[in-house]
């Protein structure tokens, strides 16, 4: 048993101003981050870590109690996290999930997860042995008093004058601890050890590390930022409260509420029930269990988990020994670190999920994808292009199947039009370019908006970044395209009219090319014969009329019905045969000029598609994955964060 003397504030009997008594000379400086501090010492063998302990246990258990005699108290470092716990994979989610999203969300939104995994990673390195408690109230609440009644010694000042507890004072009941104080920030000067009794209370207590926490409304701004400092690193508090104090709305609004979540390490006590006359403690209590179920903390009662609530006095003693019991439970379950790095977890996904969960499914539909090329077709003039084809068909089979006088017309009416006129005069205006463009531009934003529907804000933002990135140069890109589709040897100038194209079908195109035929239209098999029946017609004609000139003119006998009728066979049959051909060739036309408007039509599409839509559709994918890996981090949550 030890015993306190006057050597100093808490300081033990026999101590001197030298290392505390039965620590390692090295543990109260900070160890090298990941390394146990008793590898590669000479003479000792590795056996800091929870493995090797295992096999030097299931190998030989006797010579390894030869080999480590009952006063080796060094420090110890095991894996706190239990095996099959979900803690790691949710660790590990949570890390990817961060990792994937830094380049799309600010940093602001993903501090509290990181440092969320940077504590988890700085505690997995330390003592599993040791459950680090947090004593914290307002000032007068008497946390101090009760801090060294469990102690059994007075070491943190306890007295009228306010605030009392100025620095954070840890008791330590076991050694190995110094890392986790180190953590803390609490210098050596302020690490205590308890006075033991001896009894099974105290050892159930074997692994605990108190720490007396200054005034959470103290009038020193330092106090407080030193208290949401250390609340943030322990594994577990004990919220002291009084009867006067335990509905302050600084408590419930600033600690309590926003730590709800951590109800499974939170330990709330009303102390000073001996100043409470009759059944007013009970009322009391009842009162403060309802507040706490408004802050939304849920109450550990009939074996649920939550958090822990009683009455004692700190000063009577008075239910003190029950909050012992409580401790020394929560001790040895050895779980206060997992459980307090879960809520967390779950604490950091919380704040996660507005920039992580979408209101409903977004993503591209058949729908959008198809109303998108429908509106690149309709920039790119694919249908005025199809209605080109067509109507260079039907020319090319009236050039093939006129009759030689119209075809010569036609060709004399061509030949006063003014060269280039359908190149110049009937170029699509400025206006209609412009219009063309906007037309592009609003068919990419619309389906930015399709496809970021529902999306949280920062990947909806990346969505419409991607489509409006990958929209740079389409409008060009398509008007390429245009101008390949209808580099052809013949331009669509309608020479049976003398109207060129561009006139016949209103503009909204951005290029000089809208409305033309994508290739020579090709000649039907029937096309020689038709030709030949409209010469045959031809030479009917140019008989007859030779026929009847010889008549006239007294070198062939007199007839004139024979040749009338071969000549009026002539004139007849060539119109009935072009009106034929032009029937014939309705239907290989359309579907000349439905194949050039589909063509023109899936070039835009995919052209579009490589620009706006795939870019779309990788940032959709990248969203898929980081709500996959944070369904993963709060998958296996204990609280519903």
């Amino acid at each position: 048993m030890t015993a306190v003397t006057d050597e100093g504030p808490g300081q033990v009997a026999g101590q001197g101003p030298g290392p505390e008594r039965g620590r390692s000379p090295d543990e109260g400086s900070a160890p090298r981050e990941g390394l146990p501090k008793d590898r590669g010492r000479p003479g000792r063998g590795w056996d800091d870590g929870l493995i090797a302990r295992r096999a030097v246990s299931e190998a030989a258990p006797q010579e390894a109690s030869a080999a480590v005699p009952d006063d080796d108290v060094r420090p110890q470092v095991e894996a706190y996290v239990p095996s099959g716990s979900p803690l790691s994979p949710r660790l590990d989610a949570l890390r990817e999930l961060v990792g994937l999203s830094r380049a799309r969300l600010d940093r602001t939104d993903l501090a509290e997860a990181g440092r969320v995994l940077d504590e988890a990673a700085a505690r997995q390195r330390l003592s599993s042995r040791h459950t680090v408690v947090a004593i914290a109230g307002a000032s007068g609440s008497g946390k101090s008093t009760l801090f060294n009644t469990l102690a059994g010694a007075q070491i943190s000042e306890a007295g009228l004058r306010r605030p009392t507890t100025a620095a954070p004072i840890a008791c330590s009941w076991t050694d190995g601890a110094a890392g986790l104080l180190d953590r803390l920030a609490i210098p050596g000067r302020l690490r205590r050890r308890p006075q033991q009794s001896g009894t099974g209370a105290d050892e159930a207590l074997q692994g605990l590390v108190l720490v007396d926490l200054p005034d959470h409304d103290s009038a020193a701004a330092g106090h407080r930022e030193q208290v949401d400092r250390v609340l943030a690193l322990v594994d577990a508090v004990v919220w002291v409260v009084d009867p006067e104090k335990y509905a302050d709305a600084a408590l419930h609004e600033r600690y309590l509420r926003p730590l709800a979540g951590h109800a499974e390490v939170t330990f709330v006590v009303l102390n000073q029930i001996d100043r409470l006359p009759g059944e007013a403690a009970d009322q009391v209590l009842d009162d403060l269990r309802r507040l706490l179920d408004e802050d939304g903390m849920a109450l550990g009662e009939h074996g649920e988990p939550g958090a822990t609530v009683l009455s004692l006095s700190a000063l009577t003693g008075d239910g003190v020994g029950e909050l012992r019991e409580l401790l020394g439970r929560f001790v040895q379950e050895r779980t206060a670190a997992t459980r307090r790095l879960s809520a967390d977890v779950d604490a950091a996904a919380a704040r996660l999920r507005p920039v992580y969960v979408a209101e409903g499914r977004p993503g591209l539909g058949e729908r959008a994808r198809e109303e998108f090329a429908d509106r690149l077709a309709e920039a790119v003039g694919a249908a005025a292009a199809g209605q080109a084809a067509e109507r260079a068909w039907r020319r090319n089979a009236g050039r093939a199947c006129g009759t030689p006088w119209l075809r010569l017309w036609r060709w004399y009416e061509s030949t006063r039009q003014p060269r280039g006129l359908d190149r110049t005069v009937f170029a699509a205006p400025p206006e209609e370019q412009l219009t063309a463009r906007q037309r592009v531009e609003q068919a990419v934003r619309t389906v930015a908006d399709d496809a970021a529907d529902g999306l949280p804000g920062p990947w909806a933002q990346a969505v419409r970044e991607a489509a409006v990135h990958g929209a740079q140069g389409l409008p060009e890109a398509l008007d390429e395209l245009a101008a390949r589709a209808g580099a052809e040897p013949g331009r669509d100038t309608d020479t049976d009219s003398g109207e060129p194209a561009e006139a016949a079908e209103p503009g909204g195109r951005t290029g000089a090319h809208r409305g033309r035929a994508a290739g020579r239209p090709p000649r039907p098999a029937w096309w020689p014969a038709a030709v030949l029946a409209q010469v045959a017609m031809t030479l009917l004609q140019i008989f007859g009329g030779l026929w009847l000139i010889g008549q006239i003119i007294g070198v062939l006998e007199p007839g004139l019905l024979t040749p009338a009728l071969v000549m009026l066979a002539g004139i007849i049959g060539g119109p009935l045969v072009e009106w034929s051909c032009a029937a014939a060739a309705r239907g290989p036309a359309r579907r000349y000029g439905q194949e050039a408007e589909r063509r023109l039509r899936e070039a835009a599409a995919g052209c579009g598609r490589a620009r706006v839509l795939d870019p779309v559709a990788a940032e959709l994918v990248r969203y898929r994955e980081v709500r996959e890996r944070y369904a993963a981090v709060t998958e296996f949550s204990t609280t519903g964060g």
